[in-house]
């Protein structure tokens, strides 16, 4: 069943997201399901972490090539990605506010998930996530301030970033830690971690659904914009993966950690960004539309990531498997 699962799982995944978008258009309120979209998540992490050795986790902060690619990638070529996209982007304070809190702010819970099932070193990824959160928090204000004027590096606040490190990656993981404990002691112990890794497929499935639900009504009448800027996320999505394995090859990285620094290069923060969104006078309906449109394009695009990213690298691993 766990097989049959994994070589479903993109039909699995991109029904979710096609359920979650019918049940938006035909029940009024699932906007209210975003309650939900944190607990699934800490849920999905929890089971996608039990999957990871997560006793070889401290010899991820060794890597510090893979580090420095990856801040590379994130905070120096991404940016500049950005910038240049910003140029076909409406020109609306607004909409560029949410374009760019959204597209410099890199991953730190789900891209976890997506990037085991891409063939990456979901490890390393998990292990700097802690560096990712504040480095992020850090340079969102500084890259606000230079790209939009210093009244907008003001609308960032660090709670919503710590809230969800706190309550999707730290708490998860230590919860996973102690049922791998668990197992690696008792019989019973086992038999849990097993049936428990049954479900990253299905708990994901669930993310998708409920994120697809909850935030389409969102749009609402902020819909033109919301497709206004539908381009500038579509070419992200194409480009954001290549700049990363660019910047993982340039660093000498083998094909899993490149693959690694791709998903995390295309993979956004929209659901800790949201928070801060809806913070800013005047965001409703704007900006919660343009967050929530880089949502779903990447949903998308990452259904895309784990059946195309595997192929990155390829021979390079059979080659070092032969020897």
């Amino acid at each position: 069943m766990k097989e049959s699962l994994e070589r479903q799982q993109v039909w699995i995944y991109f029904g979710s997201v096609v359920a979650g978008a019918a049940v938006a258009a035909a029940v009024s309120g699932t906007e209210r399901l975003e309650a939900l979209v944190n607990p699934a998540l800490a849920l999905m992490l929890f089971v996608t972490f039990l999957q990871l050795p997560l006793a070889e986790i401290g010899k991820a902060f060794r890597e510090t090539r893979f580090l420095s690619a990856l801040l590379v990638a994130n905070f120096v070529a991404v940016p500049l990605l950005v910038v240049l996209l910003l140029a076909f982007a409406p020109d609306d304070p607004l909409v560029r506010i949410g374009v760019l809190m959204v597209l410099l702010t890199p991953c730190i819970d789900y891209v976890i998930t997506f990037s085991q099932l891409g063939r990456a070193d979901a490890r390393l990824l998990l292990a700097s996530t802690p560096l990712l959160l504040l480095v992020q928090m850090a340079l969102l204000p500084l890259y606000l301030g230079a790209f939009l004027g210093e009244e907008a590096s003001g609308l960032v606040r660090p709670g919503p970033f710590l809230h969800a490190f706190v309550w999707l990656i730290a708490l998860p993981l230590a919860l996973a830690g102690l049922v791998q404990l668990w197992a690696s002691r008792t019989a019973s112990g086992r038999r849990t971690a097993d049936g428990l890794g049954y479900l990253p497929v299905p708990t994901t499935a669930l993310v998708l659904f409920l994120v697809v639900a909850a935030t389409v009504p969102l749009i609402g009448s902020a819909a033109g914009k919301a497709i206004a800027v539908v381009p500038v996320y579509v070419a992200f999505a194409v480009l954001a993966p290549i700049v990363g394995l660019a910047v993982g090859r340039a660093f000498g990285l083998g094909a899993e950690a490149s693959r690694s620094v791709a998903f995390s290069s295309a993979t956004r923060n929209s659901l800790v960004v949201l928070p801060l969104a809806l913070a800013v006078p005047g965001a409703v309906p704007v900006l919660p539309a343009v967050i929530v449109t880089q949502t779903l394009v990447e949903l998308v695009s990452q259904l895309v990531y784990i059946r195309l990213l595997p192929m990155f690298g390829r021979g390079r691993e059979a080659g070092a498997a032969s020897s």
